[in-house]
């Protein structure tokens, strides 16, 4: 299984203690986890953005971080967005109390069967792996590194509705909870 062609993007986040896990967003974001977002100290979205007012909405209610998806392409993204999606790392690495967050889309991963061996044999070292791409909610916590997929923050193709997880961290130790699923919006993309 081919990894990534970029090096992860370190980011340090020693200090946060409450961060929101998103993917595959498409353009919207559930009403509902914003609000989980404004009480979070980082949204990490694992991809497919859809476009950038998406990121603008989270900026506003908390810090962010994100990973480009295979969506967030020139071809598939508003044009004056792409540059804001282009930019983005294809994986993160966040630096947190307790061990690395590693954060990338999960199209690299094309096997969904051998999708979190693969995971993780490439990032060993992580103490948790997030990752988008299905839409499919996932706490695979059995063993380290944990391999998580929030499902989707916008409008789920799968599931009942947006969802997210929630990772709280107290010392070194990490607790993960579902947040949602919410059922789904009307259909609109969100606008500036």
């Amino acid at each position: 299984m081919p990894r990534p062609a970029e090096p992860p993007v370190r980011v340090p986040g020693d200090a946060w203690r409450r961060l929101l896990l998103l993917a595959d967003s498409h353009g919207e974001i559930a009403a509902p986890l914003l609000d989980v977002a404004r009480e979070v100290d980082c949204v990490v979205h694992a991809g497919d953005i859809g476009a950038a007012v998406v990121l603008e909405r989270l900026r506003v209610v908390a810090p962010w971080i994100a990973v480009r998806g295979n969506n967030d392409t020139a071809a598939a993204s508003p044009v004056a967005d792409r540059a804001t999606l282009a930019a983005l790392p294809a994986v993160a690495s966040i630096a947190l109390a307790g061990g690395d967050l590693v954060v990338l889309h999960g199209h690299q991963y094309p096997h969904a069967a051998q999708r979190h061996a693969a995971l993780r044999r490439d990032h060993p070292a992580a103490r948790a792996i997030v990752y988008g791409h299905s839409h499919k909610l996932v706490v695979d916590t059995a063993r380290r590194p944990w391999v998580l997929n929030p499902g989707a923050c916008g409008r789920a193709r799968v599931g009942p509705g947006a969802s997210g997880l929630l990772i709280s961290i107290e010392g070194e130790a990490w607790e993960v909870a579902l947040v949602g699923p919410f059922p789904p919006a009307p259909r609109r993309r969100l606008s500036a």
